[in-house]
């Protein structure tokens, strides 16, 4: 239980603190504010992602009065279902009509209280957390229809242009392999602050919020994972890598790795969903920057981090993306509704020892899709070419990034 006056204090001394924080560059994307109190926007992502500065974004362009809190707050630790009734007072109090609500799945039965502000239809509502599991289930079960769910990445390579301040191009996508695009560290130039994204979320998101007690294998699979990104991998196999007795026990950690948004796991594609389940999936961590400051490789596999940029980017615009593999590997199957609409292959230099199989893998997808065209994404280099009336464009990263 907290009192009223803490509650009131903590909502007091960020409205003072806005005036002061630096609200850096302007998020681009593609969504605003709800403009009904029948629906609650609600922003996932990984920790440190930029969703709190979103939310600063977003207050700073109000006009309305607003409420900001955020339950990962020190001074709120604790705060239960009970305490929301002395929130509801201050709201009514201060006659807020936009309430933003950070990290709100700290706090058990949220989705009640969240739910009831809809029902007044009096409150324009923003909610951001950094486990998607907890929120789509709490969302699925009690707000059905009442929410629009987005999530935030990092920065993209548009965004890091923009705080970079360095023209597009081959020099910036270098650069952008290397660092990635987590806000506060391209600011600070700091790795510890890449370390401490992974620490924070093995510790504190997962070990602490889930009971999971062996820091250490769960430790060795994340860094693992990040260290092998693009490869496949099957949990079995991953248990005779890791020290764990069962590989249920692998399951469950890869299940929280991609709710904390760490690391993402992309399926062969196939019609058969069972078949999408028994084969290998393959590895992609949320940024490369956290690849660079934690992978345990010293020679980094500076093409497979490509592969990752790649379907980073593809990952922002799109959810459902799976790997083609029959004769041939094609990198990326993207669908939307279940209907394939693009194909992509990641190749960081082409060259004449590895022509022939880039091309053919994406020739042998497009000819199992029925589809007439495909992309290859490199470092630097354009071309085309042609078999029959199929088309492959080649594109730099830097030129293909721009328009996805």
């Amino acid at each position: 239980m907290i009192l009223k006056s803490e509650i009131s204090e903590v909502v007091n001394s960020f409205k003072q603190r806005l005036s002061n924080i630096n609200l850096g560059v302007r998020r681009t994307v593609n969504w605003e504010l709800p403009g009904s109190s029948s629906l609650a926007l609600i922003i996932s992502g990984i920790r440190r992602s930029g969703k709190s500065t979103l939310m600063y974004q977003l207050i700073n362009e109000l006009e309305e009065n607003w409420l900001f809190l955020n339950f990962d707050d020190p001074r709120l630790f604790g705060f239960e279902l009970n305490d929301f009734n002395r929130l509801n007072e201050i709201i009514e109090e201060g006659n807020y009509k936009c309430l933003f609500f950070d990290e709100i799945q700290l706090v058990a039965n949220w989705e009640r209280y969240i739910r009831q502000l809809i029902d007044f239809q009096k409150y324009r509502i923003v909610i951001s957390g950094s486990n998607a599991s907890m929120l789509s289930k709490e969302l699925g079960t009690h707000l059905t229809g009442r929410h629009i769910s987005k999530e935030l990445f990092p920065f993209s390579y548009k965004e890091f242009l923009s705080i970079s301040n360095l023209p597009e191009g081959a020099d910036a996508t270098a650069v952008f392999l290397d660092k990635g695009g987590f806000p506060e560290f391209l600011k600070t130039n700091n790795y510890e602050v890449l370390s401490g994204v992974l620490n924070d979320i093995i510790y504190r998101d997962i070990s602490v919020r889930f009971g999971v007690r062996n820091h250490l294998a769960l430790k060795q699979l994340a860094v693992y994972l990040i260290s092998n990104v693009g490869k496949l991998f099957t949990a079995n196999s991953l248990r005779k890598i890791i020290p764990v007795a069962a590989t249920s026990t692998i399951l469950e950690y890869l299940g929280h790795f991609e709710d904390t948004y760490l690391a993402f796991f992309v399926p062969k594609f196939s019609y058969s969903y069972s078949k999408q389940i028994q084969n290998p999936r393959k590895i992609y961590a949320i940024d490369t920057g956290i690849v660079t400051a934690n992978t345990v490789s010293f020679t980094a596999d500076v093409g497979r981090k490509f592969e990752n940029l790649v379907f980073l980017t593809l990952r922002r615009n799109y959810n459902e993306i799976f790997y083609f593999s029959e004769k041939n590997e094609c990198d990326f199957v993207v669908c939307i509704n279940n209907k394939p609409e693009q194909l992509v292959q990641a190749c960081y230099h082409l060259n004449r020892d590895n022509l022939h199989r880039e091309t053919e893998a994406l020739y042998e997808a497009m000819t199992f899709f029925g589809m007439k065209e495909g992309v290859i994404v490199t470092f630097d280099q354009n071309d085309r070419f042609n078999k029959g009336d199929m088309l492959i464009q080649v594109l730099p990263f830097h030129e293909w990034a721009t328009t996805v």
